[in-house]
């Protein structure tokens, strides 16, 4: 399921090489076989069951570590095997980073050993009902009250809502200020005043949901770094992990492209198999290509990153953006050649289906990636200008 690692060799080390091939033969051997959740709270259920899995097995490590091709193999294994065990490495990530970047000393000892041995969930709270892409229109508030603050709001469509452990929340402590006046905070999940309002319903098994804020007070040690630093920490971890989201895309788009010759193999029609067709050997070149190219831009942009670029923002956009609207074109065109198969709830690339789709918006939308990528161009050429 998973591709050949050298296909991206020029961006691994021997290390990377050998991870790859223990976290494919995990995945297959321990995710795989797993049924997808029937409803909701199945889905809650196995997710915090794959928290405990994962981490035990030491599957989170990359996270604690940094190392971000480390990561994006990870991801790639996992989301070919099964996109909610993906979506929960996924979050581990992104509730973690910011601890990792800017945690005082005792938060991250609370934290940061838990989450990477299983024993606690991670959740990224930055979405509000008027604040998606457009990020700087956080409306949470987090008021200063004597040693600490009192944080009021809603977040929504938050990954791990009503499972996680704490929940790394985005709030404003001056709107005055706009995005400068941000701030980060660590908040427990048992922290009086922060209340699970709703589960919201995916068609692919995913934890999500909405969380309110009512007088919620928070240590000030729970900040993350300093006053107004909040919406440029929320930047640096994305940019740290948009990446992964590439790879997780390619994962999903590898194993739709292995079901898809599989069956192009095996399948007879008219009297000689369907990968006899021109038109079906058209949709397989053109989804392996599209897969290839997909992996070298992720694995670029995580190898510029870990070898040091302070920010990696031009390649994991284009990564991103390309790599997830080449995934839901490989997976679409796997249902095309599977067929009334590929339709069928059992099947895995009826799972992959409705699972790619969400990787085309979260993290920031395919259009989003692309003003990013303008926007950096448009820098570059004036500097040269």
């Amino acid at each position: 399921m998973m591709p050949d690692p050298t296909a991206v060799s020029a961006f691994l080390t021997e290390a990377h090489v050998a991870l790859a091939a223990r976290i494919a033969e995990y995945a297959a051997r321990e995710i795989a076989p797993r049924p997808e959740p029937a409803d909701d709270a199945a889905a809650r259920a196995q997710a915090r069951d794959l928290v405990a899995g994962l981490g035990g097995a030491g599957w989170f490590a990359p996270i604690g570590s940094l190392d971000l091709r480390a990561a994006c193999l990870v991801r790639e294994a996992l989301a070919a095997a099964s996109p909610l065990a993906d979506a929960v490495f996924a979050l581990q990530a992104l509730g973690t980073v910011p601890i990792l970047l800017a945690g005082d000393p005792k938060l991250k000892d609370r934290w940061v050993p838990a989450v990477l041995a299983g024993r606690a969930m991670a959740s990224f709270a930055m979405t509000e009902p008027e604040a998606g892409s457009d990020a700087a229109a956080i409306a949470t508030s987090a008021r200063r009250d004597g040693s600490g603050y009192l944080l009021n709001g809603t977040k929504t469509l938050i990954s791990n809502a009503g499972i996680a452990d704490f929940y790394t929340v985005f709030a404003s402590t001056d709107p005055a200020k706009g995005h400068e006046g941000i701030s980060a905070f660590v908040v427990a999940a048992d922290t009086a005043g922060l209340r699970f309002v709703r589960p919201l319903v995916l068609s692919a098994p995913h934890p999500l949901g909405e969380i309110a804020f009512a007088d919620c007070r928070v240590p000030a040690s729970c900040r993350l770094g300093a006053e107004g630093e909040g919406f440029k920490l929320g930047l640096a971890t994305l940019d740290r992990l948009r990446a992964t989201v590439a790879a997780a895309a390619c994962g999903m788009a590898a194993r739709a492209l292995a079901e898809a010759l599989a069956h192009a193999t095996r399948r007879r029609q008219f009297g000689r198999t369907l990968a006899e067709f021109q038109l079906v050997q058209e949709k397989l070149a053109r989804m392996a290509t599209d897969l290839t190219a997909a992996r070298l831009l992720t694995y670029r942009a995580a190898w510029e990153k870990d070898r040091g670029a302070e920010r990696v923002t031009l390649e994991a956009a284009m990564a991103k953006a390309f790599a997830t609207e080449a995934a839901q074109r490989i997976v679409d065109d796997a249902v095309q050649i599977l067929g009334g198969r590929g339709v069928l709830a059992s099947h895995p690339v009826d799972r992959l289906y409705r699972a790619v789709r969400a990787l085309r918006i979260y993290e920031g939308t395919t259009e989003i990636q692309h003003l990013i990528v303008a926007r950096q161009l448009l820098k570059q050429a004036a500097g040269e200008a």
